[in-house]
């Protein structure tokens, strides 16, 4: 064999034991002891369960000297207080990549409650602050929370003069630690609903106890005077069946009892006697808590009565409601499990960085696969020494190998020579895969498939993904690296590869996967693919295994999905500030091994020779681009102020519903149908319904067969919960071999005369569109001009109800407008806009339409107004700032937010004010839209799958209110 190799080795499944359990899931390394995760030692216990065959095996040291090297990082920029920080393990990295999964209790999630709950608990965070200057709590809270402060003040005050009533148990709370004290109040403060108050707690710096004392008892006291009604222990059980709103009102404000027995369980120091025998200091102080409780109580009704009103005005006054300074949240994001798959090592260093670099840094839990070894021709030299270098593909691969190792060393730890623990693992699919764990962030991992590669972007080779996927070959061989613990050799059958990749799905259980692009077209001149066919056959393989991990793992979280630009960010505008570029660069220098010394203790070598030449590529790391799921579409709003959330999650679409202005929110239902492609938009017909629209990918029985199609499914009837099945539009492409799929997600608009209509950007890279008749069927695809369009169109109407569809070309935007609502589109034209990186925001706004999108090389956003009176104009550009992020930008009434630099969200709540930064990061884009005259909403999917709300008065100086997340912590469906 050229490789060095003296045949093929047996078949995967051929010889080879099966050491999976039920799903595949490896019985020899349980989620405790597996991917990410040590025993006390730092040595894995592989352990064979049932089987009864137990395997202790010491994993290889990759141990490198230490080479000291500080981490860049985007400068900071104000922040909005919306969440604390992640809790960190005891190695000061957040807990262990799957440990959540096995070890103890999952800690329990802050809830986020209804404004009503947040101005009564907002009287015991004031209290519990004894002054500090930089408390996020204090510095939002807005002028109403003063009096509780000061009548807390106050109580500690006088609680400072009577030290003799402080007694053993005051002695005990000052020697708790700061955790104890915040939270742990007793059986019956639980019971007494003041759950409110605990949360604030936690959230609370460290106070001395006799400031906790009075703020327990002040919010106590304050919340008897807000429910008189509700007595006893029944009603408080009778509460906690209610819904989320009214049990947060009733946990806040617990009832008034009557007598001795019931002043103690309320625990209100305003219903409990002085003991028998009392000092006069001490009834003193009985009637100052009685004050203070008073005093609190007070200042928390009118805060409810005065957020309540607020609320409803903003709704439908006609006077801008504002909403309060930033509070503090009690959401705390899910970190979320990021699993990333790629063809090559260094595919994810170009083309998904800064993404990686930033949930590494955050502290995520990351697992990089490669499918192939990438091992190309084995020669591990420039291209002026290349000719005089012997070909070694196992030691060309275990430098890539090395390379990788320590570009991820460097961003997690700012060492590449951070040390790894490498081991061997068994596969569902029959063979063996190498697992790296980083022993200083072992929540980072790396998983080696070493599969062969094609060796060529485009060529016809049989042995690689490609012939494997046509039926080319039966099998594809193993391509194993010098260095590597796996030393039998194997081989995949399509199936098996598809089920090695569900097996890796089933161990890591991700909430975000990341993959390349299925279907990146074809160059419209030779017809070369765009993108290097390891890259796009292998990520149809992926495809193939999230649908398979999603149909067969029901005990598993629901996912979202990512796909990103291959080789043809070369030929786009760059979508990064110098700055971001520059840490990509760096990732890519450190891969390619600039300085040459062996700090591996490798001789294949400690890097990447072959791109030491131009670590940059293409223009590949001055860019990133996602190749699906851009649209700001998918949130949207109905006549009674009810809200829609739309994303793809485990391969369904997902809703989420909030009915009215201030309903419970429900979700994620997922609608039925499988194997919708990330993104969905949403649009609402004449008649009310809202139509949601997406594109589906489909297998077929022969490899031909593969197909992406333009879906839609409309609601039974206005607010109603349910859809009415999926309906095809079919797709503009004859075949997958002619432009590989290569059709972008659909713009969908409704113009003046209630005619819906659905665009496309097809493999050629022109407009096709098919509008929808009076009887409800639709006209065929049809052929709109246009030329180089990349990524996905958008659709808005004007104010005369004329619709326009506008499209990112590699130099500037092009448009079409109808000259009047119900007329076909007029022709493409030239907007003379300058060129913007691809993803691109349009909606109706001051007559006409609105157009969003990002200065190159910048990140900054810029906009624009476009009329059609007199066919299609643009109307004063504006820049207007930004965080130096990439990606899509919503924007609803004054809110403007997008993907800032370091993967939070970034936004501006009105014109000329400054861009702050959320903690969430986010899959895909934002969206946002109008609830009434004067609220916007505002909406994310985090990297654990989540949906997260906020929302804003729609007024110059309004804020966003605190993150919520809707539904539970994404564990199991």
């Amino acid at each position: 064999m050229p490789d060095g190799y003296p045949g093929p080795g047996p078949a995967a499944g051929d010889g080879v034991p099966p050491v999976y359990g039920q799903y595949g899931q490896y019985a020899s390394y349980e989620q405790h002891a597996s991917y990410g995760q040590y025993e006390q030692h730092g040595q894995y216990q592989w352990d064979q369960g049932d089987q009864g065959n137990q395997w202790d095996q010491q994993p290889q040291q990759y141990h490198q000297p230490h080479i000291p090297h500080q981490h860049q990082h985007p400068e900071p920029v104000r922040e909005f207080h919306h969440a604390p920080q992640h809790p960190q393990g005891p190695q000061g990295y957040q807990q262990p990549f799957l440990s959540q999964q096995v070890h103890g209790t999952p800690a329990p999630e802050p809830r986020l409650p209804p404004d009503a709950a947040v101005a009564a608990r907002s009287v015991a965070e004031a209290a519990a602050d004894p002054g500090t200057a930089d408390s996020p709590a204090r510095a939002s809270a807005p002028p109403e929370q003063h009096t509780g402060r000061r009548a807390a003040r106050r109580a500690r005050e006088a609680e400072a003069a009577h030290p003799k009533q402080q007694g053993r148990r005051a002695a005990r709370r000052a020697g708790e630690p700061q955790a104890a004290s915040q939270t742990q109040h007793g059986r019956g403060a639980a019971r007494r609903g003041g759950q409110g108050a605990a949360e604030a707690d936690t959230t609370a710096p460290h106070t001395p106890p006799t400031a906790g004392r009075a703020a327990r008892r002040a919010a106590r006291g304050g919340a008897e005077a807000a429910h008189p009604k509700q007595q006893g222990r029944r009603a408080a059980r009778r509460a906690g069946g209610a819904s989320p709103q009214a049990r947060d009102e009733a946990e806040a404000a617990p009832p008034k009892q009557q007598g001795r027995r019931a002043a103690r369980r309320a625990g209100g120091p305003g219903n409990t006697p002085p003991a028998r025998g009392a000092s006069p200091q001490a009834q003193r102080w009985a009637r100052l808590v009685k004050a203070v409780a008073l005093c609190a109580a007070l200042a928390a009704t009118g805060m409810l009565v005065l957020r309540g009103n607020e609320a409803l005005a903003g709704l439908a006054a006609h006077t801008p409601a504002t909403a309060p300074p930033p509070q503090a949240t009690g959401a705390v994001p899910d970190p979320g499990r990021i699993v990333q798959i790629v063809a090559h090592p260094d595919d994810d260093l170009y083309f998904m960085n800064p993404d990686l670099r930033y949930s590494i840094s955050a502290g995520h839990p990351v697992a990089s696969v490669y499918l192939t070894a990438g091992e190309a021709d084995g020669i591990n030299a420039t291209a002026a020494k290349g000719a005089a270098a012997k070909p070694d593909k196992p030691a060309y691969a275990e430098a890539r190998q090395n390379g990788i190792r320590a570009a991820y060393a460097k961003m997690a730890t700012g060492d590449r020579t951070s040390a790894w623990q490498r081991t061997v693992v068994p596969t569902k699919g029959g063979g063996h895969a190498e697992v790296d764990v980083l022993v200083a962030k072992p929540q980072v991992n790396l998983v080696w498939l070493q599969l062969r590669e094609a060796g060529h972007g485009y060529a016809d080779v049989p042995d690689s993904l490609h012939g494997l996927w046509n039926g080319k070959v039966a099998r594809l061989e193993s391509m194993l690296s010098s260095r590597t613990p796996v030393k039998q050799r194997f081989a995949y059958s399509k199936d098996q590869v598809v089920q090695t990749l569900v097996g890796v799905l089933e161990q890591y259980r991700p909430t975000t996967v990341r993959f390349q692009d299925p279907t990146p077209g074809r160059y419209p001149d030779t017809k070369q693919y765009t993108d290097h066919q390891d890259h796009f056959y292998g990520a149809r393989f992926v495809q193939m295994a999230t649908a398979a991990y999603a149909e067969d793992v029901k005990d598993r979280p629901h996912f979202a999905v990512q796909n990103y630009v291959g080789y043809f960010n070369g030929s786009l505008p760059s979508a990064l500030d110098p700055q971001e570029a520059k840490e990509k660069l760096d990732s890519l220098d450190t891969y390619a091994w600039l300085d040459r010394q062996n700090h591996c203790g490798s001789d294949a070598g400690c890097g990447d020779l072959k791109v030491s030449d131009r670590p940059s590529g293409n223009r590949w790391t001055d860019t990133v681009n996602y190749a699906r799921g851009t649209g700001t579409d998918w949130l949207t709003s109905d006549k009674d102020h009810g809200l829609w959330a739309f994303k793809v999650l485990d391969g369904q679409v997902a809703v989420w519903h909030r009915p009215g202005p201030v309903g419970p929110w429900r979700g994620p239902d997922l609608l039925p149908g499988t194997g919708m492609d990330p993104g969905a938009g949403a649009v609402t017909l004449k008649d009310g319904r809202i139509a949601v629209f997406g594109t589906r990918t489909s297998f077929g029985a022969r490899p031909a067969d593969y197909r992406r199609e333009v879906v839609y499914a409309v609601q039974e009837r206005p607010g109603a919960d349910g859809f009415g099945a999926w309906q095809s539009l079919g797709t503009p492409e004859t075949a997958d071999e002619t432009w590989t799929s290569d059709i972008s997600a659909p713009a969908v608009s409704v113009d003046g005369t209630g005619q819906l209509a659905a665009y496309v950007r097809d493999g050629a890279y022109g407009l096709r569109g098919r509008v929808q008749q009076p009887d409800g069927g639709w006209g065929p695809w049809e052929k709109l001009g246009g030329e180089d369009l990349h990524g996905a169109p958008v659709s808005a109407t004007d104010g005369a109800g004329r619709r326009m569809v506008l499209s990112a070309t590699s130099k500037t935007v092009v448009g079409w407008a109808q000259p009047k609502p119900g007329a076909p589109l007029g022709r493409v034209t030239a907007t003379g806009l300058p060129d913007t990186t691809l993803p691109l925001t349009a909606a109706g706004r001051e007559g006409g339409v609105r157009l969003w999108f990002r200065k190159p090389g910048s990140g900054n956003v810029r906009t624009a107004l476009l009329t059609a009176d007199d066919g299609l104009k643009v109307n004063n550009m504006t820049d207007l700032g930004g965080l130096n992020g990439f990606g899509s930008v919503t924007a609803s009434g004054h809110v403007l937010a997008g993907r800032a630099a370091g993967g939070q969200l970034g936004s501006e709540v009105g014109p000329g004010r400054p861009w702050g930064r959320s903690p969430l990061m986010f899959v895909g884009a934002p969206s946002s839209t109008t609830t009434g005259r004067n609220l916007v909403s505002l909406a994310v999917v985090g990297l654990d799958a989540r949906l997260y709300v906020t929302s804003s008065a729609d007024a110059p100086d309004a804020y966003l209110a605190p993150w919520q997340p809707v539904g539970p912590r994404n564990a199991a469906p």
